[in-house]
């Protein structure tokens, strides 16, 4: 069985490894104050040309948006997002555990977000008798695949504060997302738009990792103080700071993302030539393609991914998902199982 369920099925890029296994017996200070998570917080400052940007490294994204929102928010405020958002879908109410209640604004197909959709949420909730919306939850790439352009991030961050809101990105593929054909938004234009997000390294050649970004200076008061209650300040941070630290000392990180986007690519050229429609137009390392049920029953005898949604009582649209480490071999492979399948169901 090959998987594409997911971009976290393999281990770590070997780079990482051996900058790990060369390490392994320095005495290093505990709780990220170790000399390679200072460094490649630096170095993540100078990329993104931000100095006064503070960077934290966290061990896995749930962790992240649950310790970042819930610093953010005052016990009356609560988060905005899609209703494909990661901390509405698959977080198991994390948000919510911490005491702020996550409120569902419309998306469009790709799960993206809006200033007029934004608004709705905002005039739903009009006085102290509701929660008050503060911050706004997006992602990218979103939870379907999609990537935000530079100007509807643009009109995002306006709105947002115009109308005092927090805006908080989950970049969990955000090398992803910036590697992605039609792409216009570079990583150092991110802390200008954006008052807070991370980097995901997790889902992008790392053992595991997150790098969250805060740049607006009301948002960065005790934040250590609030990752050590939240259990994520990680005694050994130097395993953080030394994967962040070999992803960003070249392009290494993009040149995973892409690697992953190239292979995307692939399996998304050979189901169109095959005349399968999408669910979604996802340029990134997700794509999701429409098979019949019995095709997709196959399929799933070689493959493991993930069945998205029944599109009608025949079809289904599945999820596949490449990641820094698909073999081409295994693409073509995939894409040569598509091809007999059909063939098998036009003898039938």
């Amino acid at each position: 069985m090959y998987s594409f369920k997911n971009d976290y099925s393999e281990g770590a890029h070997p780079r990482i490894l051996n900058a790990l296994i060369e390490s392994n017996l320095e005495q290093e200070e505990g709780y990220g104050e170790d000399h390679y998570s200072l460094k490649a917080i630096d170095l993540l400052k100078q990329r993104l040309g931000r100095q006064d940007a503070a960077v934290h490294l966290i061990p896995g994204g749930t962790q992240t948006n649950l310790i970042a929102i819930s610093a953010f928010l005052r016990p009356h405020e609560a988060a905005i997002a899609a209703k494909t958002g990661h901390i509405n879908v698959h977080e198991t109410g994390a948000i919510e555990a911490t005491g702020h209640k996550v409120l569902i604004a419309e998306s469009d197909e790709g799960g993206k977000l809006t200033p007029e959709a934004v608004q709705k949420v905002l005039d739903a909730h009009p006085d102290e008798h509701m929660v008050k919306p503060k911050l706004v939850y997006i992602s990218d790439t979103t939870e379907i695949g999609a990537v935000y352009t530079k100007s509807e991030l643009e009109q995002l961050s306006e709105f947002c504060r115009t109308h005092h809101l927090i805006l908080y990105m989950d970049g969990a593929r955000i090398g992803s997302a910036l590697c992605s054909k039609g792409n216009d938004l570079e990583l150092a234009d991110l802390p200008g738009l954006l008052d807070a997000f991370y980097i995901g390294g997790t889902k992008n050649g790392a053992l595991l990792g997150e790098a969250l970004i805060i740049c607006r200076e009301a948002l960065k008061e005790d934040f250590r103080y609030y990752i050590k209650q939240k259990g994520a300040l990680l005694a050994k941070g130097r395993i953080l700071g030394i994967q962040f630290l070999e992803l960003f000392k070249d392009n290494l990180f993009f040149k995973l993302a892409a690697h992953a986007n190239q292979m995307a690519d692939r399996l998304r050229a050979g189901l169109l030539e095959a005349h399968f429609a999408f669910l979604a137009d996802s340029p990134s390392n997700q794509i999701f393609p429409i098979l019949p049920d019995s095709l997709i029953a196959e399929l799933q005898r070689s493959y493991e991914f993930i069945i998205w949604e029944r599109v009608d009582a025949a079809h289904s649209a599945i999820r596949l998902v490449t990641s820094w480490a698909t073999k081409e071999d295994q693409v073509s492979a995939f894409l040569e199982n598509i091809k007999k399948g059909l063939q098998d169901a036009g003898r039938k």
